[in-house]
């Protein structure tokens, strides 16, 4: 019985041998493993020394050779407060821009032109930003918020683009915007940190992007008919909730 046992025994015993034998790595095989590894880590160090290495550009060498222009159209009525608040438009343009900048009293236009000197790509657009603010009733203050804060934007927009009116209609949504001696504007303006200009059927708002959409909402309550102590409301409550994040 004991030789029948081990008989069958045996057989176990080899193919649990054949298994760790398949398991087994000999050491040329490592070797062939690592000269594949090393020849792969060299490929790839051939390849990214292939490739260019750029230094960065300065702000110098992304001007172009050839000086940019803009030109911005006076409207009629902005014309003679231009005259008398030239120094305080041509003065920041200059001097902190490093621009060249002129007035063609022939075709009323401001012609805005970048020089040798200019040392900020984007200084041509903040400057025709300053200056089209300026155009359309904004304060050369106010105006001048364009160039020292990169946040600020412009938007305007019609009353007919909220709702159509005409005659009497239209004259009465313009007054609930203004309110009386302005007192609803300066509200809006105060709230929302924002400044409102009323053109006409135009209206040009100036500020950060959340302001002017909060600003806007306001505005357009009121040419939908909401009374101004409704839009009141809702600005405090909205200027609390501004003070409580901030």
């Amino acid at each position: 019985m004991s030789s029948v046992v081990d008989n069958q025994q045996q057989p176990i015993h080899n193919t649990a041998m054949d298994e760790d034998e398949e398991v087994l790595i000999t050491a040329d095989q490592l070797n062939s493993v690592a000269a594949a590894q090393a020849s792969a880590s060299v490929v790839d160090g051939a390849a990214k020394s292939d490739k260019p290495d750029f230094a960065p550009l300065s702000a110098k060498d992304l001007q172009t050779k050839r000086n940019e222009l803009r030109r911005i159209r006076v409207p009629p009525h902005r014309f003679s407060p231009l005259k008398a608040d030239w120094l305080k438009i041509y003065s920041p343009i200059v001097e902190y821009l490093k621009l060249q900048i002129r007035m063609n009293p022939k075709t009323r236009m401001i012609e805005i032109r970048s020089c040798a000197e200019t040392e900020d790509v984007g200084a041509i657009q903040k400057a025709a930003d300053f200056v089209r603010a300026y155009c359309m009733g904004f304060t050369a203050e106010d105006s001048l918020a364009l160039l020292r804060m990169e946040d600020l934007f412009l938007e305007t927009f019609e009353v007919k683009d909220v709702k159509t009116l005409n005659g009497d209609h239209l004259s009465r949504a313009i007054g609930r915007i203004a309110g009386k001696d302005g007192k609803t504007k300066f509200t809006i303006e105060n709230t929302t940190k924002t400044r409102i200009v009323l053109a006409d059927s135009k209206i040009h708002i100036l500020g950060t992007y959340q302001n002017i959409k909060i600003a806007r909402d306001a505005v357009c309550n009121l040419i939908l008919g909401s009374p101004p102590g409704k839009v009141y409301s809702n600005l405090r409550t909205l200027s609390s909730r501004m003070k409580e994040r901030f």
